[in-house]
């Protein structure tokens, strides 16, 4: 059987896998080289720079290289050591002892203290989307010896000892970000992480400059004197970045009809393994404060008429895998592979919108939604979900946003009605997916947590439980369960897991060592001279 470029990525992608292509990130044979300067494509530009009370993808990416966490990721997820050298977990799951790195210091200077993760910790647990819930069980932490760190849980927590990763966790320091409030977001010159890279400049609209922290703790490391991040918008303008050599590299840089184009530039390469760290999933997300919406029977018709497959095919080119479920098939242990999507069906679609009340007026439309996309994703992703609507009836106003205002728009304002969302599913399901739907996530002003102000409380106790069990199958069988249930919801409407290949000069190495991918904090990362 002849497998096509598409269904090689969609078979990757079910399994869950890394495949090695010629080029990649994997270790190179021949040794590093110090010096030189990695230009990167980035969009949409970021809000702010580090993922402390956000789980923003730009604050995770830019953060990273900038803020250390405790540990770093191997492809699999087995955990390495990072500003802890070494760590261990009691029997019984209620405490985490982290043995800290003595040379760490923060970019002012001041050295890094158990006192600054012991901060850290609470800090996320106050006001970050996933932190919340990834510490949600954290009754102290002990920092009296200031090189050991003691977390201890009052029960346990399985998805933590996965959730120390900088772009996930960042450690700040104490005596700066203590002053803010949680929901504060620090100022340019408050970003003073311990990372391997210094921020030096940030032109709105322009770029992002980094440099070499020439103190950072990792010795030999960085290897690079400077990371640029251009802030480049426009698909086309970043793939002609990278052809000229204008750019090094970027993640799902080019629009993906270009992708096989770009197989065949030959200063190229085009890396499409899957980075399981932050894990994507499109989702269609109802707001449920909109009265409408509130009607089981309508949220029932706009998933028959979705035609996914459609979706997939027109809006991502085939670059991406179906996911009826909140939890995708690459989660093998914790997906329900029995749960199909809604059958596509328009005349069942507009059957349910007459039984619900809204029977077609004298200009042919039922009502009005307005519908958004988070700029991560491609703005046709609105033009094909209002399409879908009126051809039921329903009234479609698209609406566009930069990145700070759609999240206002989403998390503060609500003045939406449906949004294609991209979460981040992450490396566990009690950390990526169960904010989403978990009824104690809803916080006005709190992003990428629970938009749809869902509330069931069979779910919360699914959802609560499943965050607490050791036992892989019981777990299992709680996150099946909560499934089945969202799946008769509909508080969200899955779409599909989208791989966003990684194009990069084939002078770049090691630009992804690890589960983060691109989001990783580029000590590592080399450039072969010319």
């Amino acid at each position: 059987m002849t497998v096509t470029r598409r269904q090689f990525h969609q078979i990757i992608l079910a399994a869950g896998a890394f495949v090695a292509l010629p080029g990649g990130g994997y270790a190179a044979t021949t040794q590093p080289v110090s010096g030189g300067t990695l230009k990167i494509a980035y969009f949409p530009e970021p809000s702010q720079l580090v993922a402390i009370n956000t789980s923003a993808g730009g604050a995770q990416f830019v953060g990273s290289k900038l803020f250390d966490g405790l540990l770093t990721y191997d492809y699999d997820l087995t955990p390495r050591p990072s500003l802890a050298r070494e760590w261990s977990v009691s029997p019984d799951g209620l405490e985490y002892v982290f043995q800290l790195e003595h040379g760490a210091k923060f970019h002012d200077g001041q050295p890094l203290t158990s006192a600054d993760v012991a901060f850290s910790i609470l800090r996320l647990k106050d006001a970050h989307p996933r932190g919340r819930i990834t510490f949600a069980h954290v009754a102290g932490v002990d920092s009296a010896d200031p090189h050991v760190v003691r977390i201890r849980l009052d029960k346990p927590a399985p998805a933590l000892l996965s959730a120390l990763a900088a772009s996930e966790s960042p450690i700040v320091p104490k005596h700066i970000y203590e002053a803010l409030d949680p929901a504060q977001n620090p100022t340019r010159e408050q970003l003073l992480g311990s990372g391997p890279f210094v921020l030096k400049e940030w032109v709105p609209g322009s770029h992002i400059r980094l440099e070499r922290n020439a103190d950072y703790w990792a010795k030999g490391q960085p290897h690079l004197d400077q990371v640029i991040i251009r802030l480049i918008g426009d698909a086309g303008a970043r793939a002609a970045a990278l052809e000229t050599g204008e750019v090094d590299i970027g993640e799902n840089p080019v629009a993906l009809a270009d992708v096989e184009r770009f197989r065949a530039v030959q200063n190229l390469r085009v890396d499409d393994r899957v980075y399981v760290y932050a894990g994507l999933l499109n989702q269609l997300v109802l707001n449920l404060d909109t009265s409408q919406l509130q009607n089981l029977k309508v949220r029932q018709a706009i998933a028959h008429a979705i035609d996914v497959q459609a979706l997939i095919n027109v809006v991502l080119h085939g670059y991406a895998i179906p996911s009826p479920t909140p939890i995708p098939p690459s989660f093998k242990a914790f997906h329900d592979p029995d749960i199909g999507f809604a059958k596509f069906d328009t005349a069942l679609a507009e059957k349910l919108l007459d039984e619900a009340g809204f029977p077609r007026q004298g200009d042919g439309t039922r009502f009005k939604l307005r519908v958004t996309t988070n700029p991560f994703n491609a703005p046709t992703y609105s033009d094909f979900i209002a399409q879908s609507l009126i051809a039921v009836g329903i009234a479609a106003e698209i609406q566009r946003f930069d990145f700070a205002t759609y999240v206002k728009t989403i998390y503060t304002d609500r003045a939406w009605d449906l949004s294609v969302e991209s979460l981040s599913t992450t490396f566990d399901p009690t950390v990526g997916v169960q904010r989403v739907y978990w009824s104690k996530n809803f916080k006005l002003g709190l992003p990428f947590s629970n938009a749809s102000h869902y509330a069931n409380p069979e779910v919360d106790r699914l959802l609560e439980a499943a965050a607490i069990e050791p036992d892989v199958e019981k777990r299992a069988q709680l996150f099946k369960d909560f499934q089945k249930i969202i799946a008769q919801d509909l508080p969200v409407i899955n779409l599909a897991v989208p791989v966003q290949p990684v194009v990069s000069s084939l002078r770049v190495h090691e630009y992804a060592p690890g589960a983060a991918g691109l989001g990783g904090n580029a000590a590592r990362t080399w450039i072969a001279k010319a």
